[in-house]
């Protein structure tokens, strides 16, 4: 996944000895099947999730649209979507085929990969449905917090990436952008990055330190043991960890080929040791509302 780097954030509590360590931890693909509906909500309610993100293209979203309604304490975001990437269980626009139709493929499905996305999409007909996206949450009554973008797809052009950036300041929700590393300034087109942030920075949007993600298979409890070494380690400042939660059933087994992956990332956010892991280091569970919070004049 790909993300755009921006400047440094305050990272130190000056009452503090120590620097304050942060961290959002992050179910990615809420609303794609009723198994990660189940997975995300348990963890969210049983665990240490602190946030999801929704993709309102996808089938069962009304069914995580009803249970975000009903539970507004919580913390949602937007998971801007402008690909649908499994071989057998595809989505199309909200805005509908006939507006949009750069967006989507022969048979009216959005892309599959970001390549696509980057090679097809014109951009004023991506913003006709991204737009459509955070309206449809806003119908169903979600209490928005965020955006962010899916496989990094709003990061497939500068255009593109622009557009995410115009979409946070017009809804006023800050966008998942993360600050840059020497790498990312040498690897990535920088002054086209900064361009593009700067009216960010400008409207005091927050800003993350860091991004991790462990989308690779494994036995759970090796895979518990990558997230626990994470977290001891996390640098100071917010950091967000994306998680993709779901129940190793057969819904979630026919749709793709990561449900090892998406069960055992549940199971290690349910498991006590994450919630003792973060109180033995000091590290504070927060939610991207926290996050976003502007101190009062």
């Amino acid at each position: 996944m790909m993300f755009v780097a921006v400047a440094l954030s305050q990272t130190e509590n000056p009452l503090s000895e120590k620097p304050v360590r942060r961290v959002i931890v992050h179910a990615d693909d809420a609303g794609m099947s009723h198994s990660v509906n189940r997975g995300t909500i348990d963890a969210m309610e049983q665990g240490s999730v602190s946030s999801a993100s929704i993709m309102v293209p996808c089938p069962w979203f009304p069914e995580f649209a009803k249970y975000a309604k009903e539970h507004p304490d919580r913390d949602y975001g937007i998971h801007l979507t402008l690909n649908s990437e499994w071989d057998l269980y595809r989505w199309g626009p909200v805005a509908g085929r006939e507006r949009v139709p750069s967006l989507v493929d022969e048979h009216g499905f959005l892309w599959d990969n970001v390549a696509q996305v980057a090679a097809n999409v014109k951009v004023e007909e991506a913003e006709i449905e991204l737009r459509a996206q955070i309206e449809r949450a806003r119908e169903f009554g979600v209490p928005l917090s965020h955006l962010d973008t899916h496989m990094g797809s709003a990061f497939a052009r500068p255009d593109l990436a622009r557009l995410y950036v115009k979409l946070s300041l017009e809804y006023q929700l800050p966008v998942l952008v993360v600050r840059p590393t020497l790498v990312n300034q040498l690897e990535q087109a920088f002054p086209e990055v900064l361009r593009i942030i700067e009216p960010l920075e400008a409207a005091g949007m927050p800003v993350l330190d860091e991004v991790y993600q462990f989308y690779e298979h494994g036995p759970f409890e090796q895979r518990k043991a990558k997230y626990l070494d994470t977290l001891r380690n996390l640098p100071p400042g917010t950091s967000e960890i994306i998680i993709h939660c779901g129940y190793q059933d057969a819904e979630l087994t026919a749709i793709t080929g990561s449900v090892d992956i998406r069960d055992t990332d549940r199971q290690t956010f349910m498991d006590p040791d994450v919630r003792a892991c973060l109180e033995q280091e000091g590290i504070e569970l927060i939610t991207w509302k926290q996050f976003g919070a502007k101190p009062k004049p």
